[in-house]
């Protein structure tokens, strides 16, 4: 006799919704993705502009008459970015955000007023570039140059405008992908231009310089456009201050035309710790201070970053945007941002973090200094191969007296778990350590590194989960069920 499954046996029969999404993404996967692979390219042969224009055009030209703010850097841009788009919405106006790459779904991509897209305005969205794609990539199989198909960077790029300007948003702000002469965001005609950092990232394809990077960053720097610059060394400063003067911009810089004081949390019980920021800006119209604003995201470097934000606001205002005191401290004071020093439970303390080159790591390892009080930490990392490892093991291993290496599993860029280990050994055995072997594990899978930390730490202890965009998109999900 047969005997029928319980109904706890049968697996549910996935949605037409979800079927959909599904073929929607595997279009998308389809393209060539360069987050994806294992050499990162940078060059007019990869990436064209011209290309890009193409699509848009093919489109419609959805971002023609969209207030655009165009914001690139080698770290900070996704959180200042957000923190404008936290200020704007709370000033009433509907403000669409384009970031990358995504921690747990792609349309996290896609924000407005801080929420992704739904899946159906994905597949939505999808089903609008299919046929001008396909398109496209039939012109490439006649063409001598083998280079006219939309890459997945791209599509998102032109997803990202449809969706905003299809939900009517009033103002959007637009992420650089990589570099930002090149990067397909580069196409936007904004109101104005954000620079928020320059330092060593991505060498092979941006320069082994911080002069070669900022040169790259530089390159979204319109005509006429205000530029706005977070804190740089000297030698960046001058390039992109003189690329601001060949191209008739007002240059506004923090330190010389804005300026803040940061006074950090130091109690962060049950995640209600505020730090405070006091900001000022001084031009020959005004001058404008904000005093005591508080500021959700934790450390010296978000202080940074909201303090260029709020000379973004200032600038804004001037152009006609209606922005209050009031909404720029509901904005500051309430935006969370997943995987930015963010601190998911307590006893243990746990932080995820997306630190993934050597200045984010020494930002991550002083706001760890500055507000966490703990007794013993213990790292669980994994990192990407384009990256200087060697240096952010180097900022960040003082801290730590317990590491756990592991590779994310998602993605082909992740460094061997066990060249992690060999650099970790080295680093410690440099700083004098003694009982190496005994304070370093290695766990193939992330889960099981996440599972061995949890059992390692005693309540007044602190895990940080860090390293790459990667591992903390891979862990996200498992750490909050976990929590």
């Amino acid at each position: 006799m047969l005997e029928l499954p319980h109904d706890h046996d049968v697996a549910p029969l996935p949605s037409p919704e979800s079927e959909l999404r599904d073929i929607a993404l595997e279009f998308l996967m389809g393209r060539i993705n360069y987050e994806r692979t294992a050499v990162l390219p940078y060059g007019r042969r990869q990436l064209k502009l011209d290309r890009m224009r193409q699509l848009l055009t093919r489109l419609g030209n959805p971002d023609a008459g969209l207030p655009i703010v165009h914001v690139a850097g080698t770290k900070g841009k996704g959180s200042t970015a957000a923190l404008i788009a936290a200020v704007l919405h709370f000033a009433g106006y509907d403000t669409g955000v384009f970031s990358s790459p995504h921690l747990e779904k792609i349309e996290e991509r896609f924000a407005v007023n801080g929420l992704p897209c739904s899946g159906a305005e994905l597949v939505a969205l999808v089903d609008r570039v299919r046929p001008i794609v396909r398109a496209m990539d039939l012109e490439s199989l006649h063409s001598a140059e083998q280079s006219r198909s939309p890459t997945y960077f791209e599509l998102t790029t032109a997803m990202a405008l449809m969706h905003f300007v299809e939900r009517e948003v009033d103002i959007a702000l637009l992420e650089v992908g990589l570099g930002g002469r090149l990067d397909s965001t580069n196409v936007c005609q904004p109101v104005v231009t954000v620079i928020t950092s320059i330092s060593l990232d991505h060498t092979k394809q941006l320069g082994s310089s911080v002069t070669q990077i900022a040169a790259e960053k530089a390159g979204i720097v319109k005509p006429g456009v205000p530029v706005l610059c977070g804190p740089l060394d000297e030698a960046p400063r001058r390039v992109i201050a003189e690329i601001a003067q060949q191209h008739g911009c007002r240059l506004i810089e923090s330190g010389r035309d804005f300026k803040y004081s940061y006074r950090p949390p130091v109690s962060l019980d049950e995640f209600a710790g505020l730090g405070s920021l006091d900001f000022s800006a001084e031009s020959p119209e005004e001058k404008v201070e904000f005093n005591g604003v508080p500021l959700r995201l934790i450390g010296e470097h978000q202080a940074a970053n909201a303090a260029l934000a709020l000379a973004t606001l200032v600038e804004l205002r001037k152009q006609g945007w209606l922005i209050s005191s009031e909404a720029i401290h509901a904005g500051l004071g309430g935006l969370r941002l997943p995987g930015r020093v963010e601190v998911l439970r307590r006893r243990p303390t746990v932080v995820l973090d997306v630190a993934h080159n050597v200045a984010s790591a020494e930002a991550l390892a002083r706001a760890l200094q500055a507000s966490f009080v703990c007794q013993k930490r213990t790292l669980v990392f994994a990192a990407t191969r384009d990256k200087d490892v060697p240096g952010i093991v180097r900022a960040l291993l003082p801290l730590f007296q317990t590491v756990i290496v592991t590779e994310f599993q998602e993605n082909p860029r992740a460094v061997p778990m066990a060249t992690l280990a060999n650099i970790i050994r080295a680093e410690w055995l440099t700083l004098g350590s003694e009982s190496v072997d005994s304070r370093l594990s290695e766990c193939p899978l992330p889960t099981e590194a996440w599972k061995l930390a949890r059992q390692l730490a005693e309540p007044d202890q602190l895990i940080c989960v860090t390293g790459s965009f990667f591992i903390a998109a891979e862990l996200r999900e498992v750490m909050c069920a976990d929590a």
